[in-house]
């Protein structure tokens, strides 16, 4: 006779579950951002900003998923498809957005690797450092920067463009930046999705690009005033415009009026 052994799962487990699913019932919002590529104590160190704001939880995939399907909540299961690995879990009582937004402002500089495409120009600024002679000017050297040695310790010449946008970070210029200790590269909690306990509403994307809105903002209220005096909108912004417009206009039609008059007197005289 066969029977169905039932999976072990550990206390453990049950207890990560337990806990997703008390947060889910407790907080207004939830949060899915990917942490990949993120170095562990760089990860703490967003985590302690969020402190007050958001609690954040890494758990497994299976685990996230079952909570979801313990929640009741049967909107939040549109989510599956984004909880994927390396992501962790944010519960908040902020919006979603406004959370999000809060991720992407506070990002954290971070070492270059080898393999890694430069973002921007890559440049070491001329000026004193921190190496001592030795081994180091070999490495510089090799990445055709110029030296010289001041009070014992290393000083560029010139700044140099060691990498230009685009290109690939060779491991050399990577230990170069890496003993210059410069971050040419920025980290954060990058928002994936989002769900509004309240509102029962899941968002499946969640793509914030401050500086891209605030452009956006800038063209539409360029093209909002023209077009609310097009249609004579009236408000505050467009009262004014609009009774210099109606003077112009009663400029005109009195002009208009008058030339017609002073037509048809001229044409009865001719008459005449």
């Amino acid at each position: 006779m066969n029977s169905k052994i039932a999976p072990h799962v550990s206390e453990q487990k049950k207890k990560v579950v337990k806990e997703l699913s008390e947060f889910m019932k407790k907080r207004k919002t939830l949060l899915i951002v990917s942490i990949k590529n993120i170095p562990a104590s760089q990860f703490q160190e967003m985590t302690k900003k969020l402190r007050g704001k958001a609690e954040v939880r890494v758990p497994r995939r299976n685990l996230i998923t079952r909570a979801v399907e313990m929640s009741g909540e049967t909107n939040i299961k549109e989510l599956e498809s984004k909880i994927k690995d390396n992501v962790a879990i944010l519960f908040s009582d902020v919006d979603c957005f406004e959370l999000a937004a809060e991720l992407v402002q506070n990002k954290s500089p971070a070492k270059a690797n080898p393999g890694q495409e430069a973002p921007e120009d890559i440049e070491i600024p001329a000026g004193p450092t921190e190496l001592t002679p030795g081994p180091a000017i070999s490495e510089l050297g090799a990445v055709g920067i110029q030296i010289q040695i001041e009070k014992g310790k290393i000083s560029i010449k010139e700044s140099k463009i060691v990498v230009r946008k685009g290109e690939k970070i060779s491991s050399q210029v990577a230990d170069v930046l890496s003993k210059l200790d410069i971050k040419p590269f920025s980290i954060s909690l990058v928002p994936l999705a989002g769900y509004d306990f309240k509102e029962k509403k899941a968002y499946l994307s969640i793509e914030i690009d401050i500086e891209k809105t605030l452009m956006d903002l800038k063209w539409a209220s360029g093209k909002a005033l023209p077009f609310a005096l097009g249609i004579n909108y009236i408000c505050d912004e467009t009262v004014n415009l609009l009774l210099q417009k109606a003077a112009r206009h009663e400029v005109a039609l009195t002009q208009l009026v008058e030339n017609n008059q002073k037509d048809k007197s001229e044409s009865n005289s001719e008459v005449n």
